[in-house]
C-alpha cells in the first residue's frame, strides 16, 4: 500500500463576492478531483487546535501527524532546521522577512517576491553591516523573501505581528522587553536594503522560539516518508522528523511553481521504496494572502490538472494506495491572513469507496471536526 498526502497550503476560503458568493473550491473547474470526492470519506479537520495561532507551522505539523501542543515551539526554529542549523539551548531564531513598508504600511509582506539570488545576497549584506554589532547575531538566507536570524536567547521575549496578517494595513512593531532590540534592527535594516535594486525595503522579524523535539516520523508512525516543498517551514519539520527530503529546481513556492515536478518526484520515490509521500504547494496561500482571486482558483486548477490527474494513474500503476488531501489553515481571500477555522479535508482509498462528497467548505459544513493529527493514522490504518 502506497501513501500520499496533498497540502494545498491555505486553499480552504470564505463566500468571495467577486465568485457570487461560492469559494475557490466550489467554483475551481477540478474534474479529477471532484470524481475523487464522489467516492472518498470527506470532513473537517481542526488542524489548528484550539488557542494556538492559526500558522502555516502548526498546520502542517497536525497534518504530519504530531500534536502541536506537544510539540510546537515556534515557526522559525522549523525554519532554522530546514537550513541546516541546530539552536543551542542560549539561542532563539526568527523569521525574517523581507518587506515592503510605505509610510507605515505594510504594501508587500513577501518584498515583491525576490528571487533566491536576490534574497541571499541582502541577507550577505545584513550579514556583513549588522550582525557585527549585536552579539549572536547570524543571518540565514532562505527562499526567496523567506529568511531566517539566529540570535540571543534573550531576544525571544517580544510580541512579534506576522507580517501577512498586516497586509495593507498599519504596521505593529515588536513589543515586550526585547521589542525595542528589533524594532532597532529593523530600522537598521532599511539602510542595507537601500543599496539592492529590489523593492523590498527593510526586513521584519517574528515567529521566535527555541529548538523543537519532533520525534521520528518512522518511529510515530511505521511507515518511511519523504516530502517535496519550496517552503522551509514544512521541509523543516520533515528534517525534524526524518523524513527524506526531495528538491526539485523548479519548486519557487509561488504561483509558478513545478506542479508536475512535485508530482513526479513523487511517483518517483514511492515507487523506489517509500511508504508515504507529502506533495506541498503553496501558490493557494501566497494567492489568498495577495487576495487574488483568480490566481487562487487556477492553483487549484493546477493541482487538479498538472499533478492529480496523473498521479492518480501513476499511483495504480504501483498497486493499492490512499490518499489524505487537505489544506494547513484556511486563507480567506476577504481577509488575506489565516484563521483557525477547520477546513476540509478528503480521503481515498484505490480499493474501498468511501461514502462519498464534495471537497468543499459547504460540503463539509455540517461534518464533526476530528483533531488535525489524528488523520494520518487513519490514512495508514490496516
Amino acid at each position: 500500500m502506497k501513501h500520499v498526502i496533498c497540502i494545498p497550503d491555505g486553499c480552504a476560503d470564505l463566500p468571495v463576492p467577486e465568485l457570487d458568493g461560492y469559494t475557490p473550491l466550489e467554483v475551481a473547474h477540478t474534474p479529477v478531483l471532484d470524481a475523487l470526492a464522489a467516492r472518498a470519506t470527506v470532513g473537517r479537520a481542526a488542524v489548528i487546535p484550539e488557542g494556538m495561532s492559526p500558522g502555516s507551522d502548526v498546520g502542517n505539523m497536525s497534518i504530519l501527524g504530531f500534536d502541536p501542543t506537544e510539540y510546537h515551539t515556534g515557526r522559525a526554529p522549523i525554519e532554522v532546521a530546514a537550513m541546516g542549523h541546530t539552536l543551542r539551548p542560549d539561542q532563539t531564531a526568527f523569521r525574517c522577512n523581507l518587506v515592503v513598508v510605505r509610510d507605515g504600511v505594510m504594501v508587500d509582506y513577501a518584498g515583491a517576491n525576490p528571487t533566491n539570488e536576490e534574497g541571499a545576497a541582502v541577507i550577505a549584506g545584513l550579514q556583513e553591516a549588522l550582525a557585527g554589532a549585536h552579539e549572536g547575531l547570524e543571518f540565514l538566507a532562505g527562499v526567496g523573501f523567506r529568511n531566517a536570524l539566529i540570535a540571543p536567547e534573550a531576544w525571544l521575549d517580544a510580541d512579534c505581528t506576522p507580517p501577512h496578517d498586516l497586509s495593507g494595513a498599519p504596521i505593529v512593531n515588536p513589543s515586550g522587553p526585547a521589542g525595542g532590540a528589533l524594532t532597532d534592527l529593523m530600522e537598521s535594516s532599511k539602510e542595507v536594503l537601500a543599496g539592492f535594486d529590489l523593492e523590498a525595503n527593510q526586513i521584519w522579524l517574528w515567529g521566535q522560539g527555541f529548538q523543537p523535539r519532533i520525534p521520528s516520523f518512522r518511529d510515530t508512525h511505521g511507515v518511511e516518508a519523504g516530502l517535496v516543498t519550496a517552503v522551509d517551514l514544512v521541509r523543516g519539520i520533515g528534517v525534524l522528523s526524518g523524513m527524506k527530503i526531495c528538491d526539485i529546481p523548479g519548486a519557487t513556492g509561488w504561483y509558478d511553481t513545478d506542479y508536475e515536478g512535485k508530482r513526479d518526484v513523487a511517483l518517483a520515490e514511492l515507487k523506489a521504496g517509500l511508504d508515504l509521500f507529502v506533495i506541498h504547494v503553496e501558490a493557494t496561500d501566497e494567492a489568498g494572502h495577495a487576495g487574488d482571486v483568480a490566481e487562487k482558483v487556477e492553483a487549484l486548477e493546477n493541482w487538479d490538472r498538472r499533478i492529480l490527474a496523473d498521479l492518480l494513474t501513476g499511483l495504480d500503476d504501483l498497486g493499492p494506495w490512499r490518499l489524505l488531501m487537505l489544506p494547513d489553515h484556511a486563507t480567506p481571500l476577504t481577509t488575506r491572513t489565516h484563521t483557525p477555522d477547520p477546513v476540509p479535508y478528503l480521503l481515498a482509498d484505490s480499493e474501498v469507496d468511501g461514502p462519498g462528497g464534495t471537497f468543499t467548505e459547504a460540503g463539509v459544513a455540517d461534518r464533526e471536526p476530528i483533531p488535525g493529527h489524528h488523520l494520518v493514522s487513519r490514512l495508514l490504518a490496516p
